[in-house]
């Protein structure tokens, strides 16, 4: 196979149409061990006194460094069409704990 082959091959996705709405997520939490990345997509709303876990992706260490990077590359993009996406002020410091140890959050 020469190379425009592969480029026309590509890698094929399939999106089945109950994935396709998404989940809305407005809270994340990322916990770890040795071996996994586990994150936490969930839903917090007024009035309610939990949030509501509505996916959870677990992630090899190395897939969730690829992760990393893709999000901080798609941000830069993102930026520099609409520009820079404004932070509120944190409360307090973020925290990333592994496994039986607590919870971080992001």
């Amino acid at each position: 196979m020469n190379e425009n082959d592969q480029k026309q091959q590509g890698l094929q996705v399939e999106l089945l149409p109950d994935k396709a709405q998404g989940e809305y997520a407005n809270f994340a939490i990322i916990t770890h061990s040795s071996s996994e990345f586990v994150v936490d997509f969930a839903r917090m709303l007024p009035g309610l006194a939990k949030a509501q876990v509505r996916s959870r992706v677990i992630l090899a260490p190395e897939h969730a460094k690829r992760l990393l990077g893709a999000l901080q590359e798609n941000i830069m993009r993102y930026e520099k069409t609409f520009g820079p996406i404004k932070m509120p002020e944190q409360a307090g410091p973020r925290t990333i704990a592994p496994f039986n140890s607590g919870k971080g959050e992001a």
